[in-house]
């Protein structure tokens, strides 16, 4: 085993004598020698530091700006939200537009096609329509999944959306916004485009979410998605 190399400084200063040997210092006084470790000292230094930063009290001034910052993290999260639901709005308003366009081109062959149809049949449509509505919430949306043209899977996503969103909720009303209703649409008169009744029907509600999640997202789970990273859909 290779020995460790040793290497000595000898001074005096009085009656001490101050003698470096493998890193260490020794102190000697008289009769008496103290060894003095200077890795040992740094890292007592280090433990010191440390526990002054922990003991560290915000003052006022550091409160305040905490504040402001956060307040203003709560207002770029707002602005963001309603830029998304304008965008999907001016989504919805040209899809819509496109439809009138094609149901006036082929309005006569629908008519002529509906004319042709049994009462049966038609009594048997409008009974299947009726009962999407009826039933909880989740289960009316769930429903209207095929309407949007996804699959029943998609409801994993749509569910644990507006479960963080509102807990499904009616009257669910953001404290620190105007977000409102199950989908918290911001501000919730946005709904009202759906019905009058848009406060209190899940219905409305249901339908102004999920086409919103269309426009915006294209599905729950892209929406899901987006949520999990921002915090916001």
């Amino acid at each position: 085993m290779k020995a460790k190399s040793t290497f000595a400084l000898a001074g005096s200063c009085g009656s001490a004598l101050a003698v470096i040997v493998a890193g260490s210092v020794f102190l000697q006084n008289g009769g008496s020698t103290i060894a003095s470790d200077p890795i040992s000292g740094k890292a007592n230094l280090a433990v010191r530091s440390a526990k002054a930063k922990q003991q560290h009290v915000p003052t006022a001034e550091e409160e305040a700006l905490e504040v402001l910052r956060l307040r203003d993290q709560i207002d770029q999260i707002a602005k963001a939200k309603i830029a998304m639901q304008d965008l999907a709005h001016a989504r919805r308003l040209a899809r819509n537009a496109a439809l009138a366009r094609a149901h006036a081109l082929g309005q006569a062959g629908v008519l002529s096609r509906q004319e042709r149809a049994s009462r049966d049949a038609l009594r048997a449509k409008l009974e299947a329509e009726r009962k999407k509505y009826e039933g909880t919430p989740k289960e009316v949306a769930r429903r209207l999944l095929a309407d949007h043209g996804w699959a029943d899977s998609q409801f994993y996503c749509l569910d644990k959306l507006w479960t963080r969103e509102s807990g499904w909720r009616v009257h669910a009303d953001n404290p620190t916004s105007s977000a409102y209703g199950i989908p918290q649409a911001l501000p919730g008169r946005r709904m009202a485009e759906y019905g009058s009744d848009w406060r209190d029907n899940p219905v409305t509600q249901i339908k102004w979410g999920l086409d919103y999640i269309e426009d915006a997202y294209g599905s729950p789970c892209k929406a899901w998605a987006h949520s999990q990273a921002t915090g916001w859909y």
